[in-house]
C-alpha cells in the first residue's frame, strides 16, 4: 500500500499543527455521523480540543470536573447503555490517575470507552515532569481488550478518532500538545492495526510511533547522505501491532531501531521486541526516555536534550549499525 507523504516533509516550510487539533475535528465529525457519540471531559475542554464537540452538541457533552476516576466510570456506564463515549484529559491524569477504573469498568467489561490522553511526552515542555506523561504506553498496552494508538500528526489523529468511533473496543488515543510537522496527507491511509512503510531501505528498519516518525524520516535522510539506506515504518497502532509489516521489514534489513516519546521500558519498543523475539529473534535498539522523568523547558529544547530529534537520532542509529551485524535467518 502506497503512503503519500507531504511534499514539504523535509522542508522548513512544512505545515505544523497540534496533533490534538485533529482529534477535536475528528470528534465533531464523528458526532455528526452518529448521534450515539458522546463526550466527557475533566475540566480541560479547550486544552484537549473537545470544545468543538461541546459547541456543536451541548446536550451530548458532560463536564465531569477534576474527577478523572469518575470520568471513565461514568463513560463506562454510558457505553453499557449503548453510547460511544470519548473521555479527555491530560495523559498524566487519564490514564495516569484513573488506570484502575479504566481496567475495572472499561476493559474488564469490554466496553467501548475511548480514553483520550492529551499532552503526552516531553514535548509538553514547560509544564515539567509532573505533566509529561511518559509511562502511558506501557500501562495501557498491557490491559486486555485495549487498543492503543499514537497518531503521527494532526491529519492522522482526525482519521484515528473517526476509526475509534466505529471500532467497538475500549481504546486509548495518545496525543501531543505542541504543534508538530504534518508528514502525511489527506489521502494517506489509516486503519487500526496497520503500519505503513514511508521510505524503502535495506540497511536498517526504523520503526516510529506518534511524534517520532517525523524525526525518523529526518534521521533517514541524514543517514542517506552518509551512505546508510534506512527503511522507515510508521506504526500508529501500538496495540494490536501490524506484525506482518514489521516482520517483513525486519527480515529484509536484519536490524531494527524503535523510537518513541515515552519511557523505553515497557512501551512501543518493548512491544516490538516481544513480538520479534518469538518469530525472528534479533537485536533491537529501543530509543526513548531512559528510566527518568522529564524536565521543564522549551519543547524543541527538550526533544533535543533527550536525543529525540532527527539530528540526535543519527549517531545512536549509526552506533547500533556499527555494533550489530545484520541478522540473516537460516
Amino acid at each position: 500500500m502506497t503512503y503519500p507523504l507531504n511534499p514539504l516533509v523535509y522542508s522548513k516550510e512544512v505545515e505544523v499543527e497540534p496533533i490534538r487539533a485533529g482529534f477535536g475535528r475528528g470528534l465533531k465529525i464523528a458526532g455528526e455521523h452518529n448521534e450515539n457519540v458522546v463526550a466527557l471531559c475533566a475540566d480541560l475542554t479547550e486544552s484537549t480540543q473537545m470544545h468543538l464537540f461541546k459547541e456543536a452538541f451541548p446536550k451530548r457533552f458532560i463536564e465531569i470536573g477534576i474527577a478523572e476516576q469518575n470520568l471513565v466510570t461514568v463513560a463506562s456506564g454510558l457505553a453499557r447503555a449503548g453510547k460511544i463515549p470519548f473521555t479527555s484529559s491530560y495523559a498524566a491524569f487519564s490514564p495516569g490517575r484513573n488506570w484502575e477504573q479504566i481496567r475495572t469498568t472499561a476493559t474488564l467489561n469490554n466496553q467501548p470507552v475511548k480514553v483520550v490522553g492529551s499532552h503526552a511526552g516531553v514535548s509538553v515542555g514547560p509544564d515539567g515532569a509532573t505533566h509529561q506523561m511518559l509511562e502511558d504506553i506501557a500501562i495501557m498496552r498491557v490491559l486486555p481488550n485495549m487498543v492503543v494508538i499514537a497518531p503521527g500528526d494532526s491529519l492522522e489523529a482526525e482519521k484515528a478518532t473517526l476509526a475509534l468511533a466505529e471500532n467497538g473496543k475500549p481504546s486509548y488515543l495518545r496525543l501531543a500538545r505542541e504543534k508538530t510537522p504534518i508528514f502525511s496527507t489527506k489521502e494517506s491511509p489509516f486503519e487500526i492495526g496497520k503500519a505503513y512503510v514511508l521510505k524503502e531501505g535495506e540497511d536498517v528498519t526504523l520503526l516510529g510511533t506518534g511524534t517520532m516518525t517525523y524525526h525518523l524520516l529526518n534521521a533517514a535522510k541524514l543517514l542517506e547522505e552518509k551512505g546508510v539506506n534506512a527503511e522507515v515504518v510508521h506504526v500508529p497502532t501500538i496495540k494490536p501491532l501490524d506484525e506482518k509489516t514489521i516482520l517483513a521489514s525486519a527480515r529484509k534489513t536484519g536490524r531494527v531501531v524503535t523510537a518513541e516519546e515515552a519511557q523505553a521500558a515497557g512501551g512501543f519498543g518493548s512491544a516490538v521486541t516481544e513480538f520479534l523475539s518469538t518469530v525472528l529473534p534479533m537485536p533491537v535498539k529501543r530509543i526513548g526516555i531512559e528510566d527518568r522523568f522529564g524536565e521543564s523547558g522549551a519543547p524543541n529544547e527538550l526533544m533535543e536534550y533527550f536525543g529525540l530529534t532527527g539530528e540526535k537520532l543519527v549517531p545512536q542509529i549509526e552506533a547500533f549499525i556499527e555494533e550489530m551485524p545484520r541478522y540473516h535467518q537460516a
